[in-house]
């Protein structure tokens, strides 16, 4: 498909302002084509978002706006923790290959009556979403949308933010879903990495309530937690905090994929565990530990695989979800995480955020980093 490179900026400045015009002029002369944008502040700014994104539509011509705060966003080879910062990134797609659609909060329902005849027209099976952290339907929201597309393809996050919580969906949004839907003529490629590497063999949840496992393979969940972890650990669970955590296996996945889930308590007494996720008896579970190197030799053997998928195609630009858990708190300062991207995959636009969660498919994850391209 004909796109030209997508145009982007990224910069930081005390001034939203200085910020904003620092993007434009790295981006340069927009064509008349250039259609939707993705933008991406830092939550230092997240009270000044409606401003800049009235400024950006103002100064692009651009109506059609997609994007999040959050604690850290990145672009090209740079990360921005804990400054005001903007990275933005405008294509160009082919006029009615694409649909933003704005802030589901308990059912997809909405999205029926607005979007269906498009999607109908269209075949939408991909889509970039930006979701709500406080909203308990997230994840069903999630679902419900890959569902409604026909087993449709989700990247996203959540968003992270020590101030208001703020996606914008053309216009600034807050408490649900939201996001931009493309036809099935605008291709992509999109791979995952995991942060936390498995340390022991995958058992069954025989016993639970809620998200507290009260049985592991018929034996108490918190004997089995301690071998897998190894005695040193065992004898000091003080210090499995950001260290060890759970994975629930995806039923099916032919690449051992998982979704890893905090542990959130531990009751040595009544040998129990508790996780940041609602758990059923019959379901699978392993202990994974969160590492740098692990972490970064999946970074890399996905890059690998994503660039192989290319065939030598160049990308015309890309949207990268981190985890919290990882860019500079993983992979160290000096944006360590988006510079091995830029080493494998070589420069092309992208921008992108660290994230509260993050979209795969049709769930939910945490400690991943999801790449998408297009092509």
């Amino acid at each position: 498909m004909n796109m030209d490179r997508f145009k982007f900026g990224h910069a930081s400045a005390s001034q939203w302002q200085e910020a904003a015009q620092a993007c434009l002029n790295q981006m340069g002369h927009l064509t008349a084509s250039a259609n939707l944008g993705f933008l991406y502040t830092t939550d230092l700014l997240a009270a000044n978002l409606p401003d800049i994104l009235e400024y950006f539509k103002e100064h692009t011509s651009v109506s059609h706006w997609v994007g999040s705060v959050g604690i850290g966003i990145c672009s090209c080879a740079k990360e921005y923790f804990d400054v005001p910062a903007i990275a933005v990134m405008i294509g160009h797609f082919p006029e009615e290959s694409f649909s933003v659609f704005t802030n589901l909060t308990e059912n997809v329902e909405v999205f029926s009556h607005t979007h269906q005849s498009w999607n109908d027209s269209n075949k939408a099976m991909f889509a970039i979403v930006h979701g709500d952290p406080r909203n308990n339907h997230i994840a069903q929201l999630v679902f419900q949308m890959s569902e409604r597309l026909g087993d449709g393809f989700l990247v996203g996050g959540l968003t992270s933010s020590r101030r208001q919580y703020l996606q914008i969906a053309n216009t600034v949004v807050k408490g649900g879903l939201s996001g931009v839907l493309f036809g099935s003529h605008v291709a992509v490629s999109t791979r995952l990495t995991q942060g936390c590497s498995a340390i022991g063999p995958r058992h069954q949840i025989t016993e639970s309530s809620n998200n507290i496992i009260i049985r592991i393979d018929d034996r108490p969940a918190l004997d089995v937690f301690k071998e897998d972890i190894g005695k040193e650990l065992a004898q000091d669970l003080n210090k499995v905090a950001g260290l060890i955590f759970a994975a629930l296996p995806i039923r099916g996945s032919d690449t051992g994929d998982y979704m890893v889930r905090n542990l959130i308590g531990i009751d040595p007494e009544h040998k129990l565990l508790a996780i940041g996720d609602i758990v059923n008896p019959g379901m699978s579970i392993m202990f994974t530990r969160r590492e740098t190197k692990t972490a970064y030799e999946d970074l890399v053997k996905m890059l690998e695989k994503i660039k192989g998928s290319l065939k030598g195609k160049v990308p015309k630009g890309g949207v990268y979800y981190s985890c919290m858990g990882r860019g500079e708190n993983l992979f160290g300062k000096d944006s360590a995480e988006l510079k091995t991207i830029q080493k494998i995959l070589g420069d092309f636009p992208l921008v992108g955020f660290f994230a509260n969660g993050e979209i795969y498919y049709q769930r939910l994850y945490g400690y991943t980093g999801i790449l998408t391209l297009f092509l």
